[in-house]
């Protein structure tokens, strides 16, 4: 996806794909239209209500007694009393009903969007920053609303205003409204020439706001990291380099609005300047009446008020589709990983685990990987049920991408990866994935309880099998000494729990679905200290007891227990065997162990 702004101001597929969102509240809309055509209409009468009581009782030369003026003015009153409670109604009717469809499809988009999202596969997000698709699920959304309900809705409103109030001026008199359209071609050639300026600069504004966004997600993720490498100056003064260059094109914008609405204000007087001109002449020649000048002037008053809020609607339009094409980008993203039409069903995994002649290498689907892409080439191995396998090798080595095939977070580019004899691709993911038990090295964490996230917010798994599983690890002592046991509330990302101890959860998580096959991800005995290693082990031993496992090791004197231990090097399976028969062979794994062991 591409953070350039949109070019166009109007497409016609984008146009009809926004209104695809809007169709199943057509009956809203239609409603709202009505109201906006009474609004119209009681807005363009308003004037009349002048005329008729300048004309009917307030001129000197009216023949009428003054009684008679004066209950005439009474009824004049009310008259437009009526019509504009008749116009408060129907705005408030347009209004409300328009925004209650606005934020439907804001709503719709929304969680169309992050549905669309969790399906999508990692490889997607390796490619796309965090904070850019976070613009796309609100400020793109948003956008979209604004179009809806201020845009959409707004465009047509004008253009019945400024019909309605044409028609009126039309009939009541041709030659008056012939003086105010003298101004029409002026007023044309100015908006076009203000309408360009702010394209340009809707277009910028747009640009730098997504790379500001994508900036501030990335500092405030590695935070951490620029804190401990004392980077902090670094970084804002980066940041604020971004921040000036969106200030700057936020003031252009700022600058064309200064000048486009006093210019269009000025452009209005001009014409009533026009017409107390001419329309004074006719009513001193006795031509037209005073009533009907102060009518049209507050015509024409009304008549540019859409004129200006038409070049507003421009950019909305702009905007709009700008976010709507990056918005159905995402939507339109190709799931790479698609579920079989026919989906083999699984009740239990008997935990055979099989590669043959596996390939692999992270580009994006329909590009042919070069020599340097591949990160397993040509990997075969078979895990019998109820097996310990470790996976060894030295960082790169392919040994996490052996596992997330398991699990099909990717598909090989050739080759099989099999379960049970049966392709993973012939499984349903989510069904897949719930026979499979994964622990990360730095396992993510919700803000929450400790017990909502070990049950991952399903209240549909008993607090007893939680705390159950927990003493089975020998987890539940350590949780209960934490300040309020499992009602402890940790931070985003685990703040506040050491690494072991997010380590020991989601063990605990992972176990709480009963898994057939059991991976450990990453090293997750890596990076703690001694006691806290010894108590991930026995955790470790005890959850892969009675399931097939795979376990990535980081520390080799921690994986002598294991049956199988598979090699790899430089995306290649070099070696297997247990622990003494690969020391003994002397081979790389012996080379890895004694420069591990010198280390210590």
């Amino acid at each position: 996806m591409t953070e350039d702004a949109y070019s166009k101001t109007f497409d016609r597929v984008l146009f009809a794909r926004i209104l695809a969102y809007v169709r199943p509240y057509r009956l809203q809309v239609g409603l709202a239209l009505l109201f906006l055509l009474l609004g119209t209409l009681t807005a363009a009468a308003t004037p009349l209500f002048f005329k008729w009581a300048i004309d009917g009782a307030l001129v000197p030369q009216s023949p009428k007694p003054l009684d008679e003026r004066f209950a005439f003015l009474l009824w004049v009153s009310l008259g437009f009393l009526l019509v504009r409670a008749l116009n408060f109604a129907a705005t408030y009717g347009q209004t409300y009903l328009i925004q209650w469809v606005g934020q439907r499809v804001l709503f719709d988009l929304r969680t169309a969007l992050f549905a669309k999202l969790m399906r999508l596969h990692p490889g997607f997000y390796d490619r796309n920053p965090v904070g850019r698709l976070m613009t796309r699920v609100t400020s793109d959304v948003d956008a979209i609303n604004q179009f809806i309900t201020g845009g959409l809705v707004g465009v047509i409103a004008d253009f019945f205003t400024l019909f309605g109030l044409l028609a009126f001026m039309l009939v009541l008199s041709p030659k008056l409204t012939l003086v105010v359209l003298l101004v029409a071609p002026i007023l044309l050639w100015a908006t076009a020439w203000v309408r360009k300026g702010m394209r340009e600069a809707y277009r910028t504004m747009r640009l730098r706001l997504a790379r500001l966004n994508a900036a501030l997600q990335e500092n405030l993720s590695g935070v951490e990291t620029i804190q401990l490498f004392a980077r902090e100056g670094a970084r804002e003064a980066k940041f604020d380099r971004l921040a000036q260059d969106l200030l700057r094109a936020w003031v252009e914008i700022v600058r064309w609005f200064a000048l486009f609405f006093p210019l269009v204000g000025f452009l209005g007087d001009l014409a009533v300047a026009s017409l107390l001109y001419f329309g004074g002449g006719e009513v001193v020649r006795g031509a037209v009446s005073l009533g009907l000048l102060v009518a049209f002037v507050d015509y024409t008053r009304q008549l540019f008020q859409p004129l200006q809020d038409l070049s507003d609607k421009f950019n909305l339009f702009q905007g709009a589709m700008a976010s709507a094409e990056r918005i159905f980008g995402v939507l339109d993203a190709e799931e790479e990983l698609k579920d079989p039409e026919n989906p083999k069903p699984i009740a239990r995994f008997r935990g055979e685990v099989a590669f043959r002649d596996v390939w692999l290498a992270y580009t994006p689907k329909g590009v042919e990987p070069t020599e340097k892409d591949w990160v397993l080439k040509g990997v075969s191995f078979h895990i019998r049920p109820g097996e310990k396998v470790a996976l060894v090798g030295a960082t790169g080595a392919g040994k996490t991408s052996v596992v997330s095939l398991i699990a099909r977070f990717y598909d090989p580019q050739r080759g099989q990866v099999l379960i049970d004899g049966e392709d993973v691709r012939n499984y349903r993911q989510e069904e897949l994935r719930r026979h499979i038990g994964i622990v990360l090295q730095d396992p993510f964490l919700f803000s929450g309880t400790i017990l909502e996230n070990l049950r991952l917010f399903n209240p549909e798994i008993p607090e007893e099998k939680v705390v159950e599983v927990a003493r089975f690890l020998g987890v539940h002592e350590a949780i209960l000494r934490l300040p309020q046991g499992y009602q402890t509330r940790v931070g985003e990302r685990g703040a506040g729990l050491s690494t072991g101890e997010k380590q020991l959860l989601a063990l605990v998580r992972a176990l709480l679905a009963s898994p057939d096959i059991l991976l450990i991800l990453d090293e997750a005995t890596a990076n703690v200290d001694t006691e806290t290693e010894r108590r991930l082990q026995e955790a470790l031993y005890k959850a892969m007891e009675g399931r097939t496992s795979i376990i990535i090791a980081h520390r080799l004197s921690t994986i002598r227990k294991v049956d199988r231990i598979l090699v790899f090097r430089k995306g290649r399976l070099l070696e297997e065997g247990r622990h003494e028969e690969l020391l003994a062979k002397g081979g790389y794994y012996a080379t890895l162990y004694r420069l591990q062991y010198a280390e210590h």
